[in-house]
């Protein structure tokens, strides 16, 4: 099968790109992108995205994803992640609370040619070496070696059998084992130990304060900002709603946690101007802390070029998570979703071991 779709898409054809007549105006599509954002934080989207080219390619995954849907492609649609760039890879907490390192972001996960990723990826890793100051023959070199691992990757899942493919993941130990380069394993080490501060009990002090008896989140705006009353009462309504979707254990669980306080949250890049909340929440005593996080999910912007303008999915944050499920060897246990004003979202933990080694 593979042989003879190499010669219906010949592999020389996946490295061509060239603006297509009639090319929408990449200006004119983030643009498209800000409707039904927070106007107030349109600006703020904006201005991280022109810090830097590849905070601009951060941002511009539905300028990707119209370019990417004109070219070759071999047919083959599984789950993709949508958004594949190189800083959405990064460490995790497993629920042995182990560190693990896999793609992190699935808002724009969805059926779709596997080619897509791999060319945001490598279209990444070329931008951050350029911005890095790498030679153009590093960042070549960067790239192909890119490539390679995927491809030996995909080599090695497809000897294996299917049950197990479904185990295969990077742990900390044997990232460390793989690593060759002295200078890559102290990054590794350092992104690492500063991952595993990254949870809720260590959030404390950083982002709560006493406030008449109680703890409560602190307000730094325009990133953290206060909800009026009546914000509060549905973001409260909608986290119960929330637990039907765990794991019956897992909802209990969760369930056993009062609720303290919330706050909307500006996040990322590509997400900025989405809803997005944190909420704190007290478990049997006030050193048992969880944050959650509340992120708006919208229709992923590569689903217009796999089935056109019918939705495929009728609650895009239950698409997040169970994509998110399948993509990931591991997830979060706490992955679920709820609805707010008719806004769809996904709830997962916010301080949960994330790090990534610097780009």
């Amino acid at each position: 099968m593979g042989r003879a779709l190499r010669k219906q898409v010949p592999r020389s054809s996946l490295k061509k790109w060239a603006p297509p007549p009639g090319r929408r105006d990449p200006v004119d599509q983030i643009n498209q992108s800000h409707e039904g954002r927070e106007d107030w934080l349109v600006p703020v989207r904006v201005g991280r995205m022109v810090e830097s080219p590849y905070g601009f390619l951060r941002g511009t995954a539905i300028v990707m994803a119209e370019d990417f849907a004109a070219l070759p492609a071999t047919g083959i649609t599984p789950v993709i992640c949508g958004d594949a760039h190189v800083g959405n890879f990064g460490f995790y907490g497993s629920p042995e609370r182990e560190l693990v390192l896999d793609l992190n972001d699935f808002d724009e996960a969805h059926p779709g040619s596997w080619e897509w990723d791999l060319r945001r990826l490598t279209a990444s890793v070329w931008v951050a070496g350029r911005q890095n100051g790498l030679p153009e023959g590093h960042c070549k070199k960067a790239t192909t070696a890119c490539v390679a691992a995927y491809r030996d990757q995909v080599r090695h899942l497809a000897e294996q059998p299917l049950l197990s493919r479904s185990f295969e993941r990077l742990d900390l130990d044997r990232l460390r084992s793989v690593t060759s380069d002295s200078s890559l394993a102290k990054a590794i080490k350092r992104a690492a130990r500063q991952a595993k501060t990254k949870t809720s009990d260590r959030a404390i002090p950083r982002f709560t304060e006493q406030h008449r008896g109680s703890r409560r989140i602190v307000e730094e705006q325009p990133l953290i900002t206060r909800l009026s009353e009546g914000d509060y009462e549905r973001l409260a309504v909608a986290l119960d709603d929330y637990l039907a979707t765990l794991a019956p254990h897992w909802g209990r669980v969760l369930g056993g946690y009062t609720l303290l306080d919330m706050a909307h949250k500006v996040v990322g890049v590509g997400s900025v101007g989405l809803r997005a909340y944190v909420a704190l929440c007290e478990g049997s005593n006030p050193d048992d802390v969880l944050f959650l996080q509340l992120k708006q999910a919208r229709r992923s912007v590569i689903a217009p070029f796999v089935h056109g303008d019918s939705a495929l999915h009728d609650h895009q944050g239950q698409r997040v998570v169970e994509y998110q499920q399948a993509l990931q060897t591991v997830s979060d246990p706490l992955l679920g979703w709820t609805t707010v004003d008719g806004r769809q979202f996904y709830v997962r933990q916010f301080r949960n071991m994330k790090g990534s080694v610097a780009l």
